[in-house]
Order: C-alpha cells, then sequence, then structure tokens
C-alpha cells in the first residue's frame, strides 16, 4: 500500500462533476471510472466517503486498493493505464481511498463486457453518470488523437533489449516475467514493439541536451551535454543528477554564527519540471525536451504545447492530462511521478505562474536563480521543499518509531534499494531529521528511527 496522506479540509464538499462519494466499493465502479474518462474534465472517487460527505472509512484499504486497480486494469478500454491513480487517505483517524481519473485522449473509453456502444460507454453530467448516445460515441470517436506513441511502431527493425528498464523495475520490487512488456502496453494492436518501448529500450537514437552558457544569452556555449541514446528512465536520472550540481547551494552565515543555506532553485519545483517535460513531451514529432543553463537562470523546454483539451486554467489548477500515458504508468511505478497532477501544484507551491511561457508547440518553465540576500528569510519555511519523494515519506512514516524493515515495507522495497540508503544517509547524517533509538547499539535487533525535534518541525509541514 503507499503511504497514506492526511486530508486537511474540515469536511468534504458535496458531489459534483468532478467528485464522486462511494460508502464502500460497487459495482458500479467501472461505469465511474469511464465516466470520468470520458468527461471534459476527469474527477475523483472517494471510497470511504457517504453521499452527504460524512467520512465512514475503509476496513481492509490494501485488499480493496488491488481490488480496485485490477477491476480498472482488465475491465476498461481502451486501456487506461497511466490514466489513473488509486492511493489511501487518512481523515478523522479513518482510511479512506482516494481514486483520481483524468480525462482520456482514447475516447470513447467503454466497459469491456458491453463493447463501444451505449451499454458500455458512459459520461459525467452533474453529480451522475449517464449512457452516451450512438451520436456521441462516434464524435467521440472521430475526434480521437491518433498520434498516440503506442499506437506508432518502433521506428527499427533490429531487436530491442530492455535490461536497464528490468533492473529498475527489479530495484522497486517489481516481479519482471516473459510478460513484463506486454503488461507496460509496449505492443501496437498488430502484435509489434511501439515507440513507447522504444524510448524505453537500452538503445535508441533519442537523446535530450542539457546545454549551458557563460552569459544569459546563446552567445557563448561552454557544455552541449547529450543525455539519451538510453532506456528514458537511465536518462532521466542521469539529467537529475546533473541539475543537482548545477543547482548550487549558497549559503549565509547568521549572527548566531550558524550556516543558512538555499538552492539557486527550489530543488522540488527543478525536479518535478523536469519529469513534466520528459512524461508530457510530444515525441511523435522526433523533438525531444531541452534544458539550458544560463549565469542567472535554468530553462527547461519541452514540445507539444498544451495537450489538446486542455487549457492553461486547467493545467495551473493541477488538472491532468497525460499526453503518454505509458509513459505515465512507467514513471509512476519507478517513483519519479507521485500523485496525478500533484507536479504542477508543487512547481506552484514555490513559483508563480509567470515562469511558464506555453505557446502553440513548446511548453517552457524558466527558474530565474535565488540570491542569499533575497532569499534567506525564506530558508527556513522552505527548508522542508528540498526533500525528495522518497525523503518525505520517510519522515512522514517517521512519526511514530520505525525500525529498517517497516520502513522498506511502507515504501514498497523488497531490498535496501540505493534510493533507500542515500535517503536514510541524508535524514540522519546531513539533515538531522531523524536519529537512531538506541545511538550506541546501531546494530541492535530492536533498532528503530525517530524524528529529531527538527523533525518533527518538518513533518509538520509537510501533513
Amino acid at each position: 500500500m503507499k503511504n497514506s496522506t492526511r486530508i486537511q479540509i474540515p469536511k468534504f464538499d458535496t458531489e459534483n462533476n468532478t467528485t464522486e462519494f462511494k460508502s464502500e466499493l460497487t459495482d458500479k465502479l467501472e461505469k465511474e471510472v469511464v465516466a470520468f474518462l470520458n468527461s471534459e474534465k476527469g474527477g475523483c472517487i472517494y471510497i470511504g466517503v457517504k453521499d452527504d460527505g460524512e467520512v465512514c472509512g475503509v476496513a481492509d484499504v490494501d485488499k480493496t486498493i488491488l481490488a480496485i486497480t485490477d477491476r480498472i486494469k482488465n475491465n476498461i478500454l481502451p486501456s487506461c493505464l497511466g490514466l489513473f491513480d488509486v492511493f489511501s487517505e487518512e481523515f478523522d483517524d479513518k482510511m479512506i481511498i482516494h481514486i483520481v481519473v483524468t480525462r482520456g485522449t482514447e475516447k470513447p473509453y467503454y466497459l469491456k463486457k458491453f463493447g463501444q456502444s451505449p451499454k458500455g460507454c458512459f459520461v459525467r453530467v452533474g453529480n451522475g453518470i449517464q449512457p452516451m448516445t450512438t451520436a456521441m460515441i462516434e464524435q467521440s470517436f472521430a475526434s480521437r488523437v491518433r498520434n498516440s506513441l503506442s499506437k506508432i511502431p518502433a521506428p527499427i527493425n533490429r531487436e530491442l533489449s530492455f535490461q536497464q528498464l528490468k533492473i529498475y523495475y527489479q530495484e522497486k520490487g517489481f516481479e519482471v516475467n516473459d510478460n513484463f512488456l506486454k503488461s507496460l502496453d509496449l505492443y501496437t494492436d498488430d502484435g509489434t514493439l511501439n515507440y513507447v518501448a522504444y524510448l524505453l529500450a537500452d538503445e535508441n537514437s533519442v537523446s535530450m541536451k542539457v546545454a549551458k552558457y557563460i552569459g544569459t544569452d546563446k552567445c557563448d556555449l561552454v557544455e552541449n551535454e547529450e543525455y539519451g541514446y538510453c532506456s528514458l528512465i537511465k536518462a532521466t536520472h542521469l539529467i537529475i543528477d546533473k541539475l543537482n550540481i548545477e543547482n548550487k547551494t549558497l549559503t549565509r552565515i547568521t549572527g548566531a554564527a550558524e550556516r543558512e543555506q538555499i538552492r539557486l532553485v527550489d530543488a522540488r519545483a527543478l525536479r518535478e519540471t523536469l519529469i513534466n517535460a520528459i512524461v508530457h513531451n510530444d515525441y511523435s514529432s522526433e523533438v525531444p525536451p531541452v534544458v539550458e543553463i544560463y549565469s542567472d537562470r535554468i530553462s527547461i523546454t519541452s514540445y507539444g504545447g498544451l495537450v489538446t483539451g486542455l487549457n492553461k486554467e486547467e493545467c495551473f489548477n493541477g488538472r491532468s492530462m497525460p499526453r503518454n500515458r505509458e509513459l505515465m504508468r512507467v514513471f509512476k511505478d519507478q517513483e519519479l511521478v507521485e500523485q496525478l497532477g500533484s507536479g504542477m501544484n508543487r512547481i506552484l507551491k514555490s513559483y508563480d505562474k509567470d515562469v511558464f511561457n506555453i505557446s502553440e508547440n513548446f511548453f517552457e518553465v524558466c527558474f530565474k536563480f535565488k540570491h542569499i540576500n533575497e532569499a534567506h528569510e525564506e530558508a527556513h519555511e522552505e527548508a522542508h521543499e528540498t526533500l525528495s519523494i522518497i525523503e518525505e515519506k520517510i519522515i512522514t512514516a517517521c512519526k511514530i518509531e520505525r525500525s529498517t524493515n517497516e520502513l522498506l515495507e511502507i515504501l514498497n522495497y523488497k531490498t535496501r534499494t540505493g534510493n533507500f540508503k542515500r535517503a536514510m544517509l541524508r535524514l540522519c547524517d546531513e539533515l538531522k531529521l531523524l536519529e537512531l533509538k538506541f545511538p550506541d547499539k546501531p546494530r541492535s535487533k530492536k533498532q528503530k528511527y525517530r524524528l529529531t525535534q527538527k523533525g518533527k518541525t518538518v513533518l509538520l509541514r509537510l501533513i
């Protein structure tokens, strides 16, 4: 089960065109999901909440989440993997299940057993659903996005290998078997590997550039590095590492002879922007994202503009409509993406909308560097924003004392991965947010991690 989060609202609002409450899981789930997939905005389904907004909770959260995921995955066509998210939330000491559904690009979506017919196709109207008419189905099908990467064959005749991708999945505790590629929707309808597979293969011709300039314009290029020709997941990690180096830490000595530090660019916002650019890029035009580093800013640009059907207001409000649902699914599996639509919210938590430059064909985000004299007053308030997703999950889990095995289970890891080890080392040694319960006996079988006073302060900002 994914880590639960605590809802910070006093009471649920009433149902509307983007919100559905269910006191328990029923056989109408798939209809509700199909209706949101076929709608103009998508929406959220809450299991464990009565029609009037009263929280009743869910008894067996793990089992119910597995059932929901399995039903949506197997009972709805076209495949909507990467277009929905299922996770638990805590409200008034009760656990509920939150299902986020984005609108799809391959409409009409329908119940597999009834096919593309009024019995299988539904759409959200007000706070309810209704069957789509034959005319609505035909119109929706006619406007379906045709350049989906899953429909485009891999542009190469030789056999592709996926050892890098398999290793990343195994490190996350996933089972890699003979159906691995099929489960990720890496084949076209006629059984050949598709363009998504090509992007995730060990070798391809796709490369993302990270260009670095001396000044504030493109006159003096000092670095022009290529990150690619390999699995897109590997390339993403390499660029994240590169930006972590370039995003230097500014240090100011305070009057109390203590160091106060802040990054040139908010680390979380920078990471989210990069991943959004990679996941939502229009690769069908063979134009990859570009990262440009100047003396006063970092710019990240993806090709394709906004997805058809999504406007700027909806985008800034966190409405998600993945251009490449297969990539979204893989990046979520790798925990590079957290919850659908959360990336934009994380960026706007630290920056105004003016960092975005959105045109018909391009989506650019430009972060101007902070200066220590301007930013030191924000340092304490924003310190928690530099935590990675895994670090945030560990901090949240450690609101009570946790053993290593308990943390691994919460993070859905079977073994201590490199990501886990680095996160624990940074939280304990660098950030001083965690400490050992028995520091004199580090290898004790009863050893547990707990929050320091500083860690408790950060926890309050996260929940």
